[in-house]
This record gives C-alpha cells, sequence and structure tokens, in this order.
C-alpha cells in the first residue's frame, strides 16, 4: 500500500487547491497581459508595426538603386544578377537564425530582446550607408537580416501575449501581416523616393527614420510573456501566484532542438502545412521578384527608368491596402461561422477570401499584368499592367492574411512551430525565387513568363479548395492537430 504524499508536494490535495487558487488569481491579476487594458495593448502593437515596416523597408529599398550599387563596386550582372545578391543574404538569414532566436526571446523576455535586437538592427544599417566595398555591404545585409527576421516574426507572438482568443487576435495578425507585407513593397519606392541624391541616402533615410522611432519603441514596448512577468512577481515577493514556480521550465537546449527540428518536421509530414507554405511563400516571394520584373518590363516597354518603375510599385501596396480591409469582413465572417458549428467558429471559413482571391487576384492579377505588359516595343499604355499589379497585390493580402491565422487556429500549441516552417518559406522564395525572374521573362517573353506564374498559383489555390471541401476530414487525419486540440 502506498504511502500518502507529503503535504507540500505538488500531489497533495493542499497542494492542488494552492495551485488551482493561484491559477485563479493569475487570471484576474493586473499584472496578466490578458487583462491589460486595450489602450496598452495596442501601443504595443502598433509600435511592433512600426518597427515591423521599418524592417521590411531595409529588405527591398536596395533593389532599386541595385545596379548602381553593383557598378559603384565593379559588379557585373552580365553572367548572373549579382547586384541581387544584397537582397539573397537578407532574407536567406532572416529564414533560419528566427528559428532560434525566438525560442530565446519566449523563454527569456520579450522586451529586453526585442530592444537589444533592434539596436542590433539599427547599427548594422550604419555599414551598409558607408560600405566600402560588396563584401562589407553583404556581411552587414546577413547580420541585418538575421536580427531582422527575428523582429518581423516577433510580432505575432506579441499578439498571441495579449489577448486570449481567435476573435480578439484577428485585427492584431491584420495590422501586422499588413505592415509585414506593406514594408517590403514599399521599399523600392523609398529607393526611388531618394535614389537621385545617392544610393547611400537609401541607408541614410533608414537610419533616420530608425533613431526618431527607437526612443518610441523604448517608451512604449513592456515585457508581454506572463510566464515571465509571473516568474518576477514570484521573485519579488510571496502572494497568491507563488505556486507557478513549481512549475519547471524544459532546459534551453530542448527549446531550441524542438524549435528547429519541429517545424522541419511539420513541413515534411502535415500536408496542410506542407501546401499553404508553398501557397504563401509564392505570394511572398511574388513581391521580391517584382523588384526585378518590373525595371525589365517597364523599362524596355514604357521607357521607366529605375526611380519611376520603383514607384510604379505603389500598385501592389494600394492593392495590399485594399486586401487589408477586405480582411476585416472576412474575420467577422469567420466568427459568425460558430453559429453552424457548435459554437466553434469553423477554421476553413478562414478561407473564404483567399480562395476567389488566389484565382481572380493572384492567377487573373498576373495574367492580367503579363499580356497588358506585352514585349519590347509594342505599344501599350503603363496603366493597363499597373492595374494588374494592384491585384497581385490585394491577393498577396488575402492570401498570407489567411494562412497565419488558418496555421494558428488548427495548430493551436504548434502553432508557432507550424507558422515557422510559413515564414522560412516565405523567406527562402524571396531570396532565391528572383534571381531566375530577369533570365525567364528574357526567355520566355513578358507575356508568358508572368502567364506561366499566373498558372503556378492557380496550381497552389487546390490545397487551400480541398480544404474548404474536405476541411473538416483533412483535420481529423493530421497527429499533430489532434495532439495540439485545435479546432
Amino acid at each position: 500500500m502506498s504511502s500518502p504524499a507529503p503535504p507540500n508536494s505538488p500531489e497533495s490535495p493542499r497542494a492542488e487547491d494552492s495551485l488551482e487558487s493561484a491559477e485563479k488569481a493569475w487570471e484576474g491579476h493586473p499584472a496578466n497581459p490578458f487583462n491589460w487594458p486595450e489602450k496598452k495593448k495596442w501601443g504595443i502593437i502598433l509600435v511592433a508595426a512600426a518597427v515591423t515596416l521599418l524592417v521590411g523597408l531595409n529588405a527591398t529599398a536596395v533593389t532599386t538603386p541595385g545596379i548602381v550599387i553593383a557598378e559603384s563596386f565593379h559588379v557585373s550582372d552580365a553572367d548572373f544578377p549579382h547586384s541581387y545578391w544584397p537582397v539573397t543574404v537578407w532574407n536567406t538569414a532572416a529564414a533560419f537564425v528566427p528559428m532560434l532566436g525566438l525560442p530565446l526571446l519566449e523563454n527569456f523576455g520579450i522586451r529586453e530582446g526585442y530592444l537589444a535586437l533592434y539596436l542590433v538592427f539599427i547599427l548594422m544599417v550604419i555599414p551598409q550607408a558607408v560600405a566600402p566595398n560588396f563584401a562589407t555591404l553583404l556581411v552587414s545585409r546577413a547580420i541585418g537580416g538575421a536580427v531582422g527576421g527575428i523582429l518581423l516574426n516577433s510580432m505575432e507572438q506579441l499578439c498571441a501575449d495579449l489577448w486570449r482568443i481567435d476573435k480578439e487576435r484577428n485585427l492584431s495578425i491584420t495590422v501586422y501581416t499588413y505592415a509585414y507585407v506593406a514594408g517590403v513593397t514599399l521599399g523600392p519606392v523609398l529607393g526611388a523616393l531618394v535614389g537621385n541624391l545617392s544610393w547611400r541616402w537609401v541607408f541614410y533615410v533608414q537610419l533616420i527614420l530608425h533613431c526618431a522611432l527607437f526612443p518610441a519603441v523604448c517608451a512604449i514596448m513592456r515585457e508581454t510573456r506572463g510566464a515571465i512577468i509571473r516568474r518576477r512577481l514570484n521573485q519579488k515577493s510571496t502572494n497568491v501566484t507563488s505556486p507557478a514556480t513549481t512549475t519547471t521550465r524544459p532546459p534551453l537546449s530542448t527549446l531550441l532542438y524542438e524549435a528547429i527540428t519541429r517545424p522541419a518536421h511539420l513541413l515534411i509530414s502535415e500536408p496542410v502545412v506542407f501546401s499553404f507554405t508553398l501557397w504563401a511563400a509564392f505570394c511572398f516571394g511574388l513581391v521580391f521578384l517584382m523588384t526585378q520584373s518590373i525595371p525589365l518590363v517597364y523599362g524596355t516597354t514604357f521607357g521607366f527608368g529605375a526611380p519611376a518603375s520603383g514607384l510604379v510599385q505603389l500598385s501592389l501596396f494600394i492593392g495590399e491596402t485594399l486586401g487589408a480591409l477586405a480582411c476585416l469582413p472576412q474575420n467577422a465572417y469567420h466568427t459568425r461561422s460558430a453559429a453552424r458549428n457548435d459554437g466553434v467558429p469553423v477554421p476553413e471559413a478562414r478561407l473564404a477570401l483567399s480562395i476567389p482571391a488566389s484565382v481572380l487576384g493572384l492567377a487573373g492579377g498576373l495574367f492580367w499584368y503579363g499580356w497588358a505588359s506585352g514585349n519590347a516595343g509594342e505599344t501599350t499604355h503603363w496603366m493597363l499592367p499597373t492595374a494588374g499589379l494592384a491585384l497581385v497585390g490585394f491577393a498577396i493580402m488575402a492570401i498570407i492574411t489567411a494562412v497565419d491565422l488558418y496555421i494558428a487556429d488548427v495548430y493551436a500549441r504548434f502553432a508557432g512551430s507550424a507558422i515557422s516552417a510559413v515564414a522560412m518559406g516565405e523567406n527562402i522564395f524571396a531570396a532565391w525565387l528572383p534571381l531566375a525572374s530577369a533570365r525567364m521573362y528574357e526567355t520566355l517573353g513578358y507575356a508568358w513568363a508572368s502567364t506561366l506564374l499566373g498558372f503556378v498559383a492557380l496550381g497552389l489555390t487546390a490545397a487551400p479548395v480541398a480544404l474548404w471541401w474536405k476541411g473538416e476530414w483533412v483535420r481529423g487525419k493530421s497527429r499533430f492537430i489532434g495532439e495540439a486540440g485545435g479546432t
């Protein structure tokens, strides 16, 4: 016969009652981020969105003066688009380093790590501006991309830390996605506006903007990890939350191992993660591909110079803005779907906007852009393909938002790992897909190159259509979704 548990052991009834009481006390505690005033929460979200947008600018602003930069360092694009390497190294670092960096933020706290990373990012803009050679530019860009990737991906964790349920997080995730996509889209526009001064001013202007924003980040950003706040309260005094100190955390080595292996495992073993990663990564990669396609198409067909071609990217931004506004009724539709599903929103309701947007906006916009562009020497008005680009921008925003929210819904406890897999795919496509764009457009012609991309977009739409039709069955077959307790 087993002996009773000691009175103070975690298994004893007294300890269980104390732990339950502490959990209830923490749920209503004013220090719990879930209980903070909405004004405080949105202050953090908006300042983080501003950082996200400015970091995104750094990823692509270098593309507009890319040829000028290459020429100043005696780098030739004759055999290969070497001028795109500053973007490739940035996104490659942003694809892999956050898998190690984000668990450290989650384990040791968001605020201090976020501020330190942002300061390092600002410092890395300086050598980009004053680089004496191409190697210095590439190294500083790689470090900036590594740090920037963590900053970009950490905002999604901020949203999860501040709101308990999906309905409350919908708007903040939409704001995050908009800042994320709009930042990289507006980079070439910034390059176009200041590139005539000197290509170095593309970075000087960014440095000025970051230095102006940094004091606001220091003043407004707070620690949002509930477990970290609770642990610090327990260290200061003995209170109703103290039983949480008995909870053991996994070793850091375990957290890092899972942060690396679990996204890869999900990507390989989960058809939903794999197909949605391809879908979102193709969309995100298109933003970067257009930094190479637009100067080529508008330069040869319409005689646009690099600054004017950079301004054409505004059409993508306008489309993304309209897409962000369209996501608001889409989020409301998802919430209303709970009425027909025993009070729980249907995950596939997240896809109601993105599926037609993928067919009509993404594929249709690419077809429009391609055939309205014609080929070198053909006479069309530059506004015709530009309208097609706006459709593409609308679809990109709708799709990336839907993918993030759907993955978060169905993978619940493993959502961080699943979204890490998607983010890694997005940055890999952004890094490497545009390297082939110039050769593809020159070989196939402007119309057929964009048509090929449009057919790829149609093919990728098959996955969300299948989920719309048989989503419940697919979710039922997934071991990860079952273990995660996803909807």
